[in-house]
């Protein structure tokens, strides 16, 4: 079996796979999910459609769904070989169990095959039918073709060559950034409010380790929906096209199996902490949803939805280990998120800018707004820092803090570290998710640590 396309005037026509062979994806669901995320009501439609057979699905959906051809995840590699068969005159045919119009579609963008053979709404092209139709135009041994799983060896029986698309496969780490798991460390948000109420027990560092974990696997379950959701927004994005699932590495029935998974370790969880904990992540959940289904697209109001999923992992580290949450500590950190949710937006709008387009895709600003942004961003994460100033000279922090003067020291820090944050991302240095940032700034660690310090000497 060979790996490679050879590069020759060979008159024995090369027959190409589509799913998983040239583009790094399975159109049936990406068209599944496109079709659905434009009329959620269509699940119903489903099983109707799947009872006439694998190909009238692939049709209905194909009729329904939004798919940029130009931006799918095509294997760079195989069309450097088929474009080299082709300068060499070989013929080339696309032949692939999706639909025909998906593949005509794909075949005209790439402007590389001379035909197409696909399925048509009624004869579902994959496997031995395949085979059949490529040995009727062909004849036994009359053609070569590519392809890359186990659908494809009955065809490969026929074929004069094998030819076996490989890809290097790692699985663990393609999960890892599947589930986004470098965004847990957002999730340390629940071990707030332990810290403030200066709960070191065991019991209340158990519950808060069970309340990361919880967070942690909604939160990758979420992430698995959005990047599903905006498949097409994230392929035409210049860093978030190399996502797992946008980038093909991920296959997408893949995530669709691990979305359930997540959101039960997350409920058998959630049942061993107070009720209160399981309705705020439920909240939680529920907020994503109406954020991933429209409210993103909203201009400011999806800035405010995102400081609000902030502060929900607040209220439930509170609510996990049984503790009241202060008016003072939500205050600032509604003030603290909206400025770093509108930092979000702000870099997004100026790469956008800088690009010379007129609008963020799959958002509700535009170029010009950065400006605006900017100013209501600063604004507000001055706000945080005039509510923790404003804490540490109130009754309740006596009640706490041995020397609350000591905190004063913190005052400081937090501006610089505001004002650092907005001179960084005017300069187009930020990265476009402010906390995830912090984590790989060293200087945001300084800071962290003298502040911590300060509330370790004020305690």
């Amino acid at each position: 079996m060979s790996t490679t396309v050879p590069a020759s005037a060979d008159p024995v026509p090369l027959c190409v796979d589509l799913d998983g062979t040239l583009v790094k994806t399975d159109m049936l669901l990406e068209t599944l999910v496109s079709t659905l995320k434009r009329r959620p009501h269509l699940v119903f439609a489903l099983p109707f459609w799947l009872a006439r057979g694998r190909a009238a699905l692939k049709r209905e959906l194909a009729n329904r769904a939004d798919i940029d051809v130009t931006v799918l995840p095509y294997d760079e590699d195989l069309l450097r070989d088929l474009r080299a068969a082709r300068s060499q005159g070989r013929t080339l045919l696309l032949a692939t169990a999706a639909d025909a119009s998906i593949a005509q579609r794909i075949a005209d963008h790439l402007g590389v095959f001379d035909g197409v053979i696909a399925s048509d709404g009624v004869r579902n092209l994959k496997g031995r039918e395949k085979a059949r139709e490529l040995v009727a135009r062909f004849g036994e041994k009359g053609f070569d073709y590519a392809g890359e799983d186990r659908f494809d060896v009955p065809v490969w029986r026929h074929a004069r060559e094998a030819i076996v698309v490989k890809r290097r496969r790692r699985p663990l780490l393609t999960l890892l950034r599947g589930v986004r798991a470098y965004q847990w460390a957002k999730n340390l948000l629940v071990f707030v409010p332990l810290v403030t109420a200066h709960r070191w027990d065991e019991p209340a560092l158990a519950a808060g380790f069970l309340a990361f974990v919880a967070f942690g696997l909604v939160a990758s379950a979420v992430y698995l929906a959005n990047d599903l959701s905006d498949l097409q927004d994230d392929r035409r994005h210049p860093t978030k096209k190399s996502r797992a699932i946008a980038a093909g590495e991920m296959p997408i029935l893949a995530a669709l199996a691990l979305l359930p998974v997540l959101l039960a370790g997350a409920t058998f969880i959630a049942l061993r902490l107070p009720v209160s904990f399981a309705l705020l992540l439920v909240a939680y959940v529920v907020a994503n949803l109406a954020y991933s289904l429209g409210l993103k697209r909203v201009a400011l109001l999806d800035a405010f939805v995102l400081a609000g999923l902030y502060t929900l992992r607040l209220l439930a580290g509170a609510a996990a280990i049984a503790v009241p949450v202060s008016p003072w500590l939500l205050a600032f950190s509604l003030f603290l998120f909206l400025s770093l949710a509108l930092a979000k937006r702000y870099v997004e709008v100026a790469n956008v800018l800088a690009r010379d387009e007129e609008q963020v895709g799959g958002r509700g600003y535009l170029a010009s707004d950065g400006p605006l942004l900017a100013m209501l961003g600063t604004a507000s994460g001055y706000l945080a820092v005039l509510v923790f100033a404003l804490y540490i000279t109130s009754p309740q922090v006596v009640v706490l803090y041995r020397s609350p003067a000591l905190l004063g020291f913190a005052v400081p820090l937090l501006l610089y570290w505001i004002s650092r944050v907005w001179f960084l991302a005017h300069r187009g240095r930020l990265h476009e998710d402010p906390l995830l940032f912090a984590l790989r700034d060293p200087p945001s660690y300084a800071v962290g640590a003298l502040i911590v310090a300060a509330m370790i000497g004020a305690t």
